[in-house]
This record gives C-alpha cells, sequence and structure tokens, in this order.
C-alpha cells in the first residue's frame, strides 16, 4: 500500500486534484469545473465524488492528509475569506474543517503562492532550502516566503503579499483597488499594459502593433522577442527591471538564499532572468550582493499545482506525527 496526500489546487475556473505520494510522483490526477458562481456545497459534492473515483484509478493506496490552494485561503482558520474570483461562495467558506470531517484526515489550505513555495521545498529547486522566496509569475504576482523552513503566514495568516507592494506612485490601477501595485507591472497581464505603452510612445515598426489589448497575450510578446521584435525585448526590460528593483528590497528584509520565479511570465527564460537578476544586484545593499540567487522553478506539467497542495499536507502529517 503507497502512502499519499490528496492535493486539491482551487482556481476561479478550474479545480485540480491528485493523489501525490512522498517522492512527488503524482498516482492519479484529474480536473473539475470549480464552479465559482455556484453554491459551494455543489462544490464539496463534486470533490468528494471525483476524489471517491480517483482513488481506484490510483489503486492500494492510504490517504494520509489533504492540503488545498485557494485565493485568499487562510492557513489559520482553514477559510476562505472574501475571494472575488469565487463570488458564488459567499464572504467565507470554512471549507478544510468540511473537508476534515468528510475524509477524517487532516486538511490543511492556503494560498496558491505559498503552496507553490511548499512544492518547492519538497519536490523542485528549493530541496534542501530553508530561506528562499517564490514568485509565482501569472495573470497577477503572488509570493510564498520560507523563513527558517517555515512558510510565513504573518499574524493573520496572509503575510506575503509582495504583488501589492507599491512600486509607481499613483501608478496604474490595480484589482486590489489600490494603485501602482507591483503584479500590475510584473505579470502576464502587466507586461500587456507595458507593451501597449511602449508601442504608443513608439514610431518604430512592431509585429504586434495591429493586436487589440483582448487579442494580445503574454506568449505574443515572448513569441515577438524570440524573432526579434525590439520593442517586444523592450518590455521584458521595462518588466525585468521593476521586478529586480522590487526583489532587491524583499532580500533586504529577508536575507533568502534564493528568489524562484515560478508560472507562466517566468518560461520566458532571459528575457525576464537576464534583466530581473541584473536590476535586483545593482539596487541591493551592498551587504547583501551576490549572496542571493534567482532560478526558475524547475517543476513543469500539469501537475504543478497539486503537488505544491500536496506538499502542505504532506508537511501538515509530518507536524501531526512527530507531535
Amino acid at each position: 500500500m503507497t502512502t499519499v496526500t490528496l492535493g486539491i489546487d482551487v482556481g476561479g475556473t478550474n479545480t485540480k486534484i491528485g493523489f501525490v505520494d512522498r517522492h512527488g510522483r503524482c498516482l492519479a490526477s484529474t480536473h473539475i469545473s470549480t464552479g465559482a458562481d455556484e453554491p459551494f456545497s455543489n462544490f464539496l459534492e463534486n470533490v468528494f465524488k471525483t476524489v471517491k473515483a480517483l482513488s481506484k484509478e490510483a489503486g492500494d493506496i492510504e490517504m494520509v492528509a489533504v492540503g488545498i490552494g485557494a485565493p485568499n485561503a487562510n492557513y489559520y482558520t482553514g477559510k476562505i475569506e472574501e475571494a472575488v474570483n469565487l463570488k458564488g461562495w459567499g464572504k467565507e467558506v470554512a471549507i478544510a474543517d468540511l473537508m476534515e470531517e468528510h475524509f477524517k484526515v487532516p486538511v490543511a489550505i492556503t494560498n496558491d503562492a505559498n503552496a507553490a513555495a511548499l512544492g518547492e521545498m519538497k519536490f523542485g529547486v528549493a530541496q534542501g532550502m530553508k530561506n528562499f522566496i517564490v514568485a509565482t509569475l501569472g495573470t497577477g504576482l503572488g509570493s510564498g516566503i520560507i523563513v527558517n523552513g517555515d512558510l510565513l503566514y504573518g499574524h493573520d495568516g496572509f503575510a506575503g503579499e509582495l504583488g501589492h507592494i507599491t512600486v509607481v506612485e499613483e501608478g496604474r490601477t490595480c484589482g486590489c483597488g489600490r494603485r501602482g501595485c507591483l503584479e500590475t507591472y510584473v505579470s502576464a497581464t502587466g507586461i500587456k499594459r507595458t507593451m501597449f505603452e511602449l508601442l504608443a510612445d513608439s514610431n518604430g515598426s512592431s509585429s504586434l502593433a495591429n493586436k487589440t489589448f483582448e487579442q494580445l497575450t503574454a506568449k505574443d510578446i515572448f513569441d515577438a522577442a524570440e524573432a526579434g521584435d525590439a520593442l517586444a525585448k523592450e518590455a521584458f526590460e521595462v518588466t525585468g527591471e521593476i521586478l529586480g528593483k522590487s526583489l532587491a528590497d524583499a532580500i533586504a528584509i529577508f536575507s533568502p538564499e534564493a528568489i524562484v520565479l515560478f508560472g507562466g511570465l517566468a518560461s520566458a527564460g532571459d528575457y525576464i532572468t537576464q534583466p530581473t537578476r541584473r536590476a535586483m544586484e545593482e539596487n541591493c545593499l551592498h551587504i547583501f550582493k551576490g549572496k542571493t540567487r534567482l532560478v526558475v522553478s524547475n517543476l513543469e506539467g500539469d501537475n504543478t499545482a497539486i503537488l505544491g497542495s500536496s506538499a502542505l499536507a504532506w508537511q501538515e502529517y509530518e507536524k501531526k506525527k512527530n507531535a
């Protein structure tokens, strides 16, 4: 019998579910519709039904814990609180308690960026590290901060929101309601906004000039840069410089061994890492220069989010086992 944890990654559209062993092997996985505009009870019922079917596919297993990554997830309370992309679920849902009651094993919950950090520490590029930061560069910018081997939650469970530090006074409007947040410049959405600003300010030609904002994707900007488009390359330079300066500030506070870039924008490779690394080193306090590595996640494939959530479950299982 193989001992496994269940990883559940709740997204605004789809939820990924899978059984993961101690070595990070996903024995069975699938995805379901989250149903963000429907009652939470519908989601729970769908998860329970799906896990039952998935357990048959996984074979001879013993599930010892459940980990959940979700928007606005509070590790301390076990609740999803005021998640704007899960409007049908109400102000808050006690998801951990309800799943623990059903599965009869420990259940823990955190946000997706925190789960990504735990996934990197247990299965990914940060194995063996005790002080590092993961920055998830997707539609927005999330972050998970590991200090002395433990995830930093803060007093209320929501610590680590690097995406919402202000980088430009009275800058771009953010979905959080503030202006100038880092994620409005460094994210898939942010680089699109930068690209359009560069197009508006330039008389030069670009292969992206005829695309509307809705049509344009971060992948389009990467492809254009690969094809030699100067403005596309500049968009990455601008994005990397802003990110690097912000990471230099984070280094002054946390002194991490490494910063791990994770998510879609990180897959742009040197286009994003080179300007980020350069700006990070140039803006670091002297005592920290050359001490923090900038690396890209080595977790790949459709199950990376499941691995992060399952890493949370493994952590909780080990805590209770050793208590």
